[in-house]
């Protein structure tokens, strides 16, 4: 990791669960962290623990609601202003809403599409346009999917769902071959873990917190720790070695 020491690296949905656990962790390893989010009240707290534990580099709350084009392209805006620009990309935020294919409502559908889809392609483009800005060869862009990205599960609130994180899986394979096309050492990577125990499942099923509860009951599940580790391990790879979307789903073995 000590390339990446000073380095600039963009974490979205950092307040909570698997983006706070990869800021924290980009942090101790000495990179400058911006960690984006709707509200910053955690991302803030957050950050005075990083710089009271004496980690070597620094976290940079953000507030940015990325369901919004405008807000996107204004944090990208700020980076480049404030930090130069963008040199590893994590798009972790993603939501689910229970809104089954033959009842659910369309406003649920959209907001999973803008956050889980829209926003990843709009950081994906802007951030690898700031890395040609740059001349940046070994930049990195990592894509926080789910197992669900690559099988569906015969639960009806999660198809939907689970087709956004279909298309996470199809955009970074994309994205890897147009990187190869363009003839960059760019990196792409799509992480797919299973059941990681944060608040996911409490947003899911947020009138129902039994359930949400059973959800993590019912398995050994992974800690965001776990999904931060694995981030870790994908950016200490050598620059020659690529850990592509396939290689990369993440269960627990208990």
């Amino acid at each position: 990791m000590e390339r990446w020491t000073g380095r600039v690296a963009l974490v979205t949905g950092a307040s909570v669960g698997i983006g706070a656990a990869v800021a924290r962790a980009l942090v101790q390893h000495g990179m400058k962290v911006v960690g984006c989010a709707r509200s910053v009240d955690k991302i803030e707290k957050l950050a005075a623990e990083c710089q009271s534990a004496g980690y070597s580099g620094v976290l940079i709350p953000y507030k940015c609601d990325l369901s919004n084009e405008e807000e996107i392209l204004s944090m990208f805006s700020a980076i480049k202003t404030l930090h130069q620009g963008v040199d590893v990309c994590i798009n972790n935020a993603g939501l689910a809403r229970p809104e089954p294919l033959l009842s659910g409502k369309t406003e649920g559908w959209r907001m999973m599409i803008d956050v889980n889809v829209m926003a990843v392609s709009i950081c994906t483009r802007e951030v690898y346009r700031s890395m040609k800005e740059r001349n940046i060869d070994d930049g990195h862009i990592i894509n926080i999917n789910s197992m669900n990205g690559h099988s569906v599960v015969p639960q009806s609130v999660v198809h939907f769902y689970s087709a956004t994180k279909y298309a996470v899986t199809a955009l970074t394979e994309g994205l890897r071959q147009e990187l190869r096309e363009a003839k960059t050492h760019i990196r792409a990577t799509c992480i797919s873990p299973g059941l990681v125990e944060t608040g996911f499942a409490f947003k899911l099923h947020d009138n129902d917190p039994e359930r949400a509860a059973a959800t993590y009951e019912s398995i050994r599940c992974l800690k965001a720790e776990d999904m931060a580790n694995a981030v870790i391990y994908v950016l200490s790879a050598p620059p020659h070695v690529q850990v592509s979307c396939n290689s990369c789903e993440i269960t627990s073995l208990l």
